[in-house]
């Protein structure tokens, strides 16, 4: 039987049609609400590729069922932290950078690195790489990721 569920999403109040309320957010963010920033990696809530902001901490999506998401939180995705024509300074600072290869992994790192320097005005490399120490990338891309959180934090 489905149910209706009403989400805070990117600054708008979106309600969705589900069959179980145990359905993790990231599907219900990508099948139902078509938001294609946040990813499916291991769904395991180990790789952070599936990281969202609920009411602006770092969480991932592929483990926090649907049910968990109370009435007023706030679920912000890559899509709602900037737009093509107004990008967030993070996700500037990650294309200035050239901060991605493959770019699966960066939805979840941009998703960091915007919850870290919101905590973290100017955070020290060590700052960083433990910030993001549970976002995996595979391409090698961790000094340029590095350089970019620095970079965003001077936009400031």
């Amino acid at each position: 039987m489905a149910i209706s569920k009403s989400l805070n999403v990117n600054g708008k109040q979106v309600s969705i049609q589900i069959d179980d309320p145990e359905m993790p957010l990231l599907y219900a963010l990508r099948d139902n609400l078509a938001l294609k920033g946040p990813r499916f990696g291991c769904g395991l809530e180990q790789c952070g590729a599936c990281t969202v902001h609920i009411d602006g901490k770092p969480v991932r999506s592929c483990v926090k069922k649907l049910s968990d998401i109370k009435a007023g939180q706030r679920v912000v995705t890559l899509e709602g932290l900037g737009t093509p024509q107004n990008l967030h300074r993070v996700q500037r600072a990650f294309i200035e950078e050239q901060a991605a290869q493959c770019g699966y992994c960066i939805t979840g790192m941009i998703m960091e690195a915007a919850a870290l320097l919101e905590r973290n005005p100017a955070p020290t490399d060590t700052q960083i790489k433990q910030a993001l120490q549970y976002n995996l990338c595979k391409c090698g891309t961790h000094a340029r990721i590095v350089r970019a959180v620095k970079r965003a934090a001077r936009y400031a």
